[in-house]
């Protein structure tokens, strides 16, 4: 068997497309030279004897975790041809793609899995989700225009000041990409005028002097039987009485328009906080779970900004699956500043220090998961006298995903 993987040229980009196209649907569209590889993103490929036989394409984006913007290696497309399931072709292609990632100053890698555990096997795990909640537009007939706060529709002129609402509102999440690249970035052209891709981008605005408090971005589906729905992208305010505004603004539709299909993350646990503001809660939700690699621990630990504290504490990763990420180290944190510097501690053992897998520092990290909790799960063992201390380092800020890719 010959195994050889690299980056897909175009000569093969046709096959990677079909490819693709087995695995997930949709349409096979043919691709072109001057459109190959897609902005922002390097497909890989695993040809065993010559034939393409799996693929895989890494997007570069910025996250947001822990008030840092942390350079991410976003996963998509991640096929294995159906004759070539099993015969060990994954592992190598994804080291591959995650060492070049890494080279390129990648910190951390995230997906959106179509089966889960084959990545929790490639230290991966799931801290958190990318949610469509249909809110039936009945819902928000309670509400009221809140005094103060007045609506609009945005121009080409607000697109800076709806880019600053979105930075705060990410800045204070963990998980959200900073829409600083392709093809996620805000652009102008793309989110207001005849060529945009929303039939509206809704504004709140402080009536007082005008300053941008939020915005909603909504499409409107044909019909006007209630049957429809408005797909929004994306509700953010900066206070609850803006998103008052900006939900009494969908609201206004439901004389035609049945519910709200709305992008969003945390559904039913509070962590969009656009939501908490609504009389009523009732809706259905469709996830699709949201996982997280660490590519470098020292790097994504060490640019967080955390509690005003001054505390150090030792930590260690072991992991058989993932000896890329195995280590001893120990995280300081000096008013808020982190910084992780390598440990070996007494005779280079982890016992005297919690010890992680690859997917319990993860979740750890995102702050979606507690010590006590990742003890329950196998996913940390070792002393407990850190815990409390860790914990407060890094929980505190919710999972929030926005964009699927």
């Amino acid at each position: 068997m010959d195994l050889d993987i690299r980056r897909i040229p175009f000569d093969d980009a046709a096959a990677s497309q079909r490819l693709q196209h087995e695995a997930f649907g949709g349409a096979a569209s043919a691709p072109t030279a001057d459109a190959w590889p897609p902005a922002g993103s390097r497909p890989w490929g695993a040809w065993l004897d010559g034939e393409l036989a799996a693929r895989a394409t890494v997007r570069s984006f910025t996250s947001w975790f822990h008030g840092a913007r942390v350079p991410t290696a976003g996963l998509g497309g991640v096929t294995v041809a159906a004759e070539h399931r099993g015969a060990g072709l994954l592992r190598p292609l994804m080291d591959a793609t995650l060492a070049d990632a890494r080279d390129r100053g990648a910190t951390v890698s995230t997906l959106y899995p179509s089966a889960a555990g084959i990545y929790r096997g490639l230290g991966y795990e799931i801290v958190g989700s990318y949610d469509e909640v249909v809110v039936p537009l009945s819902v928000l007939a309670g509400l009221r225009r809140p005094a103060g706060v007045l609506t609009r529709r945005a121009r080409a002129a607000d697109v800076p000041a709806v880019r600053a609402v979105y930075e705060r509102w990410a800045a204070a999440q963990n998980g959200p990409l900073t829409r600083s690249e392709a093809p996620f970035a805000m652009e102008a052209d793309e989110m207001v005028g005849p060529d945009a891709d929303y039939t509206g981008v809704s504004l709140a605005v402080d009536a007082s002097d005008g300053t941008v408090l939020g915005f909603v971005s909504w499409t409107r589906a044909t019909g006007h039987d209630r049957t429809t729905d408005l797909e929004v992208d994306d509700l953010v305010a900066l206070t609850p009485d803006a998103a008052r505004a900006l939900w009494f603004v969908l609201g206004s539709f439901a004389t035609v328009v049945g519910a709200a299909r709305v992008s969003t993350s945390g559904a039913w646990s509070g962590a969009d906080v656009g939501r908490l503001v609504l009389p009523d809660h009732a809706a259905t939700t469709t996830s699709r779970p949201y996982m997280l690699r660490l590519l470098d621990v020292p790097g994504a630990l060490g640019s967080a900004r955390l509690a005003p504290w001054t505390v150090q504490v030792p930590f260690a990763v072991r992991d058989p699956r993932t000896p890329d990420l195995e280590g001893s180290w120990l995280l300081r944190v000096h008013d808020g500043a982190a910084e992780v510097v390598a440990d070996a501690g007494p005779a280079g053992s982890a016992s005297d220090r919690p010890t992680f897998t690859a997917g319990g520092l993860a979740q750890s990290y995102a702050g979606s998961q507690s010590c006590a909790n990742l003890r329950l799960a196998g996913h940390l063992d070792g002393p407990t006298e850190h815990d409390a201390v860790w914990d407060a380092l890094w929980t505190g800020r919710p999972v929030h995903v926005r964009d699927y890719f």
